[in-house]
């Protein structure tokens, strides 16, 4: 049972675009991010990035993808060996966010900056378009739908707002129907407190499980 705990652990993804700059004696180095799932979609967003700065020099990158990144890839693009994707990689690595990818591209200021000013160059260009990206959280969860009598309906949207857990969607016919989802650890106790709210008149059925979204 542990293990298939481990395996079910939330995880953080890139989930909407970030810009930052960086300057180091007049060369500029301008990151881009944005969201990718695959290697296809990687490689369409480094074209855009060549054709929007279709004058610079360099256009240096990184991106991971998989829960268990499953696929890191970087690129110097012409730099120095390991002086821009190796930084840009281990930038994206440290931040713990999957399915990104991070492009760096440098206008060179016409002052060599050798190889310690350039990792740390890509790397304070990288951080500044990580901190503006957004991020999210993936999380395991379980999709239920809960049936109840009117009686209780007060009772039970009460107790779900207290456990931070919302309702999708509701149906009321002859009887109410909530359709909602938690997080895989907290199935049992949803299930607990419901039942012990209700004296045992809900019931709940699992009509589904995967990972979402978290927006919390």
């Amino acid at each position: 049972m542990e293990e298939m705990k481990k395996e079910f652990l939330p995880y953080k993804i890139i989930c909407g675009p970030g810009y930052g700059e960086y300057e180091e004696k007049k060369s500029r180095f301008l990151a881009s991010v944005a969201p990718v799932s695959s290697e296809e979609e990687a490689a369409a967003f480094i074209g855009s990035v060549r054709k929007k700065y279709y004058d610079a020099r360099h256009h240096c990158y990184a991106f991971v993808i998989g829960r268990n990144r499953e696929v890191t890839r970087c690129s110097d693009d012409g730099e120095p060996s390991g002086t821009a994707g190796k930084p840009i990689l281990e930038t994206l690595l440290g931040s713990e966010a999957v399915n990104g990818i991070l492009v760096v591209t440098r206008y060179f200021g016409g002052t060599l900056l050798g190889t310690g000013g350039l990792v740390r160059a890509y790397t304070k260009a990288a951080q500044a378009g990580l901190a503006d990206a957004k991020t999210a959280v993936m999380r395991y969860g379980k999709e239920m739908t809960i049936g109840l009598g009117y009686a209780d309906v007060g009772q039970v949207q009460y107790l779900l707002e207290m456990q931070k857990t919302t309702i999708s969607a509701s149906r009321y016919t002859d009887k109410v129907e909530f359709d909602i989802r938690v997080p895989g650890e907290w199935e049992e106790k949803v299930r607990a407190a419901l039942t012990e709210a209700t004296a045992g008149r809900v019931g709940i059925t699992v009509t589904g499980s995967g990972y979402y979204m978290d927006n919390a």
